[in-house]
């Protein structure tokens, strides 16, 4: 018998192929507008395409994939392990959302942790790793500037380990491609981590919005992000036939903007339509480099932006995908137990979906949900953070 949650994910849809079909040789250009991107072979490092990939940008919370490499080289080290408990502190329970709401004291594995921040973009658990890891939100930081720096991620700088928005905040989608090569090259044993289709609590699921995991053939990462300055970014990546390809789209205006951009670009780099003769070491700027960081809160966080991100949805407020390389889920997705050493309240877990989507912020931003099937229905959309 068909159950409720069958149902849920049977009722949900993608943009008719048929319209979706007249996209298919739309030019990389087209698709991703004048936003900066990169695509990158990871086993060799040749840049397949670029676009102001050295243009400064916020990172968002794609700041917690740098989080992560930090992470993985502490336990590479025997610093820690991924059994390591994890206590929530004063200042990591205080972060604002995206968050698990746990309270401060309670406990969980860094692995646990780790699978939590990664799906949710938790913003308390971001703090809560990194105080583990570096003893302090500033010895963390300092981690993460000096791996930037060994990396080569010249135009890189990071404040905290979350992304939230702050003054000396900045990347480019450049030295984004530089940090996620290393991830998958230095510790594929941890690759998982980046493909998770959701995780439960023991409360309820939280799915990863994601929207390329389970509905791109042969994705399996990586992380997406979201401030009002930053736009709509995402790092993803597929590999096909032993082959890994890294995409890092930057300031899109929606979240289907982003999942389009991510698998379009993709799909072209596995057609072998894309093809330049730099690596990442060797690529340069095509111009000199404004200083600044790009804003585009103007276009997102605004009457403008909430009328284009309107335009991403179906009547019945799901967010729709044009990509023809995007597919409908063909299986439930596999959530995995992600949540408190055991014998605490969980209760608290539970809390922060529906404080994230009536949270203040424009209406078309906070009603957004997704189309797709084996989705939800209800996947909130990170809300407009405090910009500068």
């Amino acid at each position: 018998m068909p159950t409720k949650q069958n149902r849920l994910y049977a009722a949900l849809r993608l943009v008719p192929m048929a319209a979706a079909a007249s996209m298919l040789f739309l030019s990389t250009a087209e698709t991703a507008g004048a936003n900066p991107h990169i695509l990158v072979d990871v086993s060799t490092g040749r840049v397949l395409d670029q676009q102001e990939a050295f243009r400064r940008w916020y990172p968002a919370s794609l700041t917690k994939l740098m989080t992560t490499y930090v992470t993985f080289r502490a336990i590479q080290s025997g610093q820690i392990r991924l059994d390591t408990p994890v206590v929530m502190s004063k200042l990591a329970a205080a972060q604002p959302p995206a968050k698990m709401y746990f309270k401060p004291g309670q406990k969980m594995t860094l692995d646990n942790a780790l699978k939590m921040m990664l799906v949710k973009s938790a913003n308390d658990l971001a703090m809560a790793v990194a105080e583990t890891v570096g003893g302090s939100q500033q010895g963390f930081v300092a981690r993460m500037n000096a791996e930037a720096a060994r990396l080569g991620m010249r135009d890189s700088h990071f404040i905290n380990p979350n992304g939230l928005p702050g003054k000396g905040q900045y990347t480019t989608a450049r030295d984004l491609a530089i940090l996620s090569v290393a991830l998958r090259r230095e510790f594929p044993q941890y690759a998982g981590y980046f493909s998770l289709e959701g995780f439960t609590n023991g409360v309820k699921q939280v799915p990863n919005i994601n929207m390329l995991i389970g509905r791109f053939d042969g994705a399996d990462g990586m992380k997406t992000g979201f401030i009002c300055a930053a736009g709509f970014n995402q790092i993803a990546s597929a590999t096909r036939n032993g082959r890994t390809l890294i995409s890092v789209v930057l300031g899109t205006d929606s979240l289907a903007a982003r999942a389009d951009d991510s698998a379009n670009l993709l799909e072209k780099g596995f057609q072998n339509q894309l093809s330049t003769r730099d690596t990442l070491a060797t690529l340069r700027p095509d111009a000199p480099l404004a200083a600044d960081v790009a804003d585009v809160t103007a276009d997102i966080c605004s009457t403008k932006g909430a009328q284009a991100r309107s335009e991403t949805r179906d009547p019945f407020g799901r967010t729709k995908v044009q990509s023809p390389y995007i597919h409908e889920m063909d299986h439930e997705p596999n959530f995995v137990y992600a949540g408190l050493i055991g014998g605490q309240d969980i209760a608290t877990a539970a809390k922060g979906d529906k404080d994230d989507v009536t949270a203040k912020g424009d209406k078309a931003t906070r009603d957004n949900k997704i189309a797709i099937s084996g989705g939800a229905s209800n996947v909130p959309v990170p809300m407009p953070r405090p910009t500068f």
